[in-house]
């Protein structure tokens, strides 16, 4: 479908599954690289990120690597609220250990610094972080991204796990709003 209506709003596609795909395969290839031999745990930051997970996890092959899920909520319809709330939290043994935090979008920053700043207060060894899609020019606060799938405008979008109020995750592809 070229173009998709979520409640009140039209989106178009903007990006293939298939660049998705290889986007994800080369994030992998290089994570396989940085990671092997580190004890791991990978936490994936849902709802949105769980497309993005599943995909990753099936390119790699690492043997001392787990996975677990962090459920937070920040936004209200097509904007952030600025609050992030953790629904469900993170409950493996984090000291010592290499994390890496699988996100499905970075934009402003502030739901994956808090992300770094709660696992750092666990004890962990080092912290990663992993994102399908950054959006630079969003972006209010300093971070370090270690693995970037591909760098989108700073536009809504949905599918491949993203939402508007909680529509159009189960979309192969990604669509952007098109008029707000």
């Amino acid at each position: 479908m070229k173009r998709i209506k979520l409640w009140d709003k039209e989106f178009e596609i903007s990006l293939l599954n298939e660049d998705i795909q290889l986007a994800i395969k080369t994030m992998a290839e290089k994570m396989k690289t940085d990671l092997e031999g580190k004890e791991t745990l990978f936490i994936c930051i849902l709802n949105g990120a769980f497309m993005f997970a599943a995909e990753l996890m099936k390119e790699l092959e690492l043997t001392d690597a787990e996975i677990s899920f962090l459920k937070l909520a920040s936004y209200s319809g097509i904007n952030s609220t600025g609050e992030i709330k953790e629904l469900i939290g993170i409950n493996e043994v984090i000291t010592g250990r290499t994390v890496v935090i699988l996100e499905d979008i970075v934009d402003t920053g502030y739901t994956i610094k808090g992300v770094i700043e709660q696992v750092l207060a666990h004890g962990a060894k080092e912290v990663k972080i992993a994102t399908m899609l950054f959006k630079p020019d969003a972006l209010k606060v300093e971070i370090n991204l270690d693995y970037v799938g591909i760098v989108i405008p700073n536009d809504f979008i949905v599918g491949f796990g993203l939402d508007y109020d909680r529509r159009g995750r189960n979309f192969k592809d990604i669509y952007t709003l098109v008029d707000k």
